[in-house]
């Protein structure tokens, strides 16, 4: 399931590929109405998802009205935040019909707010960045000047995000004054803003852990990777990552999983401080991130396959990892991914390599997911350049009115109407 409104998430395609291959009979809950995904040849069917916001109540009716229409309870799967906290809060009206981890209390809750994860890394004694909730514009200034600059900008509960708005889960800021005037949005925002000190890093700098917390707490599947390009840069998504063993990295991720007691999937970013060579865990995120298929080992497990073993009371093999692995997201990454696709025999999932929308075996949604973001992209540059546009005209408008001493009978109307083109 993933409430979240996002044609171009490619770790619900991954999800899908991951368990159709499988033999799984697959069932996704989530908006249809441009998502290549549906046209996935291991999608059994697409069901309608709560709206965006939808009270628990609300997701518990579309989550009943789905299992009617299954014969036998259902591993389910949240994809988002917003869908990973709602299934943590339902757990005991979910249980008869859905088959899930039994994590403590409201531990998803705990660690997607980004306002207690500090105090989570403090327990578990692992490095966080110096993290400051400011109480008005001027602390948010203030706290800028302590930090130093730049820091980063978060919102503590970011699946409340409105769409279309500009705001970003996080963003880099350069200034006080931009702390400032972010700080104002806090109520378009929906929750609070917190301030991060910036962690100074080389390249590189920017590792991710996944795995997946069995019933018995212990951790299956899933590796520690590097990122090598994000985007937005530096505070996005990973663009093109690489499988890549880091045993100190890993047992970080062990102690703060196991510190929680926390069952299910998970997915932390982590950046090495180029300084001290520590690694500061920046994100906890209760559900597979976008890029799991990255560690698939060689037996065919990624973290989605081990959870559905798992929960099916079936054994999750003994991982096989394969370290130097590299997954790129196309659209995204177009260069770097045609690159991948010039070479030989490049047309089906390489155990090296993984591309998150082609796949020869599965081409649909890769065509589908090319006419999506040509029309994406095409759509962006008419609003730039109409922006840009108005942008200028506005402040031609406003030198004429400065330099000329008087204004012509009839002339206002047709400025005015130049200027609101």
């Amino acid at each position: 399931m993933r409430i979240d409104r996002n044609p171009f998430h490619h770790g619900t395609l991954g999800a899908v590929r991951s368990l159709g291959r499988a033999g799984i009979e697959v069932h996704l809950v989530a908006d249809d109405r441009e998502s290549p995904v549906q046209r996935s040849r291991h999608l059994h069917r697409m069901h309608a998802p709560p709206a965006p916001g939808a009270s628990l109540a609300e997701v518990a009716a579309v989550l009943r009205r789905v299992a009617h229409r299954l014969t036998a309870p259902a591993v389910l799967i949240p994809l988002d935040d917003a869908s990973a906290l709602a299934v943590s809060a339902l757990y005991d009206e979910l249980t008869d019909r859905f088959l899930l981890p039994r994590a403590s209390g409201d531990v998803a809750e705990r660690v997607a707010d980004k306002a207690s994860l500090a105090r989570i890394c403090a327990r578990a004694g692992v490095a966080h960045p110096a993290t400051l909730a400011p109480e008005s514009a001027a602390e948010a200034a203030r706290a800028v000047h302590r930090l130093g600059s730049p820091a980063v900008a978060k919102w503590s509960r970011p699946w409340l995000l409105p769409r279309d708005t500009g705001l970003r889960s996080t963003t880099v800021i350069g200034s006080p004054h931009e702390a400032a005037a972010l700080f104002e949005r806090r109520a378009e925002a929906g929750s609070r803003l917190l301030l991060q000190a910036f962690v100074p890093g080389a390249r590189d700098a920017d590792w991710f852990v996944h795995g997946c917390a069995g019933r018995d707490g212990v951790v299956r599947s899933g590796g520690t990777g590097r990122k090598h390009r994000s985007w937005p840069r530096s505070a996005g998504l990973t663009v093109s990552g690489e499988w890549a063993a880091d045993p100190a990295l890993w047992s970080a991720a062990a102690q703060v999983v196991s510190a929680l007691k926390y069952r299910g999937i998970f997915d932390l970013d982590f950046r090495r401080d180029a300084t001290t060579g520590d690694f500061h865990l920046i994100d906890f995120n209760p559900r597979p991130g976008a890029q799991f298929r990255l560690f698939t080992d060689a037996t065919g497990t990624d973290v989605v396959r081990a959870l559905h073993l798992d929960l099916t009371h079936r054994p999750v093999p003994p991982p096989q990892p394969l370290t130097g692995r590299t997954f790129v997201v196309e659209n995204y990454a177009p260069l770097t991914a045609l690159l991948s696709l010039a070479r030989p025999g490049r047309r089906t999932p390489s155990p090296s390599h993984e591309l998150a929308w082609h796949d020869g075996d599965d081409p649909a949604p890769g065509a589908a997911l090319r006419r999506l973001w040509c029309r994406h992209v095409v759509r962006r540059l008419r609003e730039g350049l109409g922006h840009r546009s108005r942008t200028v005209l506005v402040s031609l408008s406003s030198r004429a009115r400065e330099h000329a001493p008087t204004v012509l009978p009839g002339t206002a109307n047709r400025e005015r109407a130049v200027t609101d083109a």
